[in-house]
C-alpha cells in the first residue's frame, strides 16, 4: 500500500447509514455490505483528501490505546482489494 494512497469510494460504492438497522453500509451495484464495529467510522473519512497515515492518526487521537496504526491500514487495504476503494 503506497504511504501517499487517499483512499475514497469507488464510484459504483455509495456510504450510507441505515437509521433502521442503526448500521453502516456499502452500497454497490447488486450488493449490501454491513459494517460492522467501528468499520463506518473508517470509512467516512475516505474522501480521498486524507492519506492512509492522516486517517490513522485521526482515528488514533479519537481512540486512544486502540490499535489503529495496525489494523486501519490491514482493513483499508481489504476494501480496496475489493474494489469498494480507489
Amino acid at each position: 500500500m503506497s504511504d501517499t494512497w487517499k483512499p475514497v469510494l469507488s464510484r459504483s460504492v455509495v456510504f450510507r447509514h441505515d437509521r433502521v438497522r442503526g448500521a453502516d453500509l456499502l452500497v454497490l451495484p447488486e450488493r449490501v455490505v454491513v459494517l460492522q464495529g467501528n468499520a463506518g467510522s473508517i470509512v467516512r473519512l475516505c474522501d480521498g483528501a486524507r492519506d492512509v497515515d492522516a486517517i490513522v492518526a485521526e482515528l488514533a487521537e479519537r481512540h486512544p490505546g486502540a490499535p489503529v496504526a495496525d489494523e486501519v491500514p490491514a482493513f483499508l487495504g481489504r476494501l480496496r482489494k475489493e474494489g469498494w476503494l480507489k
